[in-house]
């Protein structure tokens, strides 16, 4: 059984979704994007002023890159994918969410 026998929606989605994460990696990555961070764009100018927006922007582009590489690859080899595979399709993108979150509060704030 491959992932494509047990994925329910069209082949388009992963598609979709690899080119939106594309798109945002590509924002971030150029530095514009840092509207798109969460939590980043509602705080006070005062605790904006503790991070490196450029740094940030990186590292979150970067991330954003990552996941859209691989649901790229995860789009283009379902037929030959196992169905196995799904649950490390999860662990890998929510294991970047978790190095993003870790980078972005470690090497992305300012020394004091």
């Amino acid at each position: 059984m491959t992932l494509k026998d047990i994925s329910n929606g069209p082949d388009w989605v992963f598609y979709l979704v690899a080119a939106v994460f594309a798109g945002i990696a590509v924002l971030l990555l150029s530095g514009k994007g840092a509207w798109l961070i969460a939590g980043y764009n509602t705080s006070s100018p005062e605790e904006k002023q503790k991070y490196d927006e450029k740094r940030l922007c990186r590292v979150m582009g970067s991330g954003a890159a990552v996941i859209a590489v691989f649901l790229l690859g995860v789009a283009l080899f379902q037929d030959r994918l196992p169905a196995s595979f799904a649950p490390v399709l999860g662990m890998v993108i929510g294991g970047t969410a978790l190095v993003m979150v870790v980078l972005a509060n470690t090497i992305c704030r300012r020394k004091p």
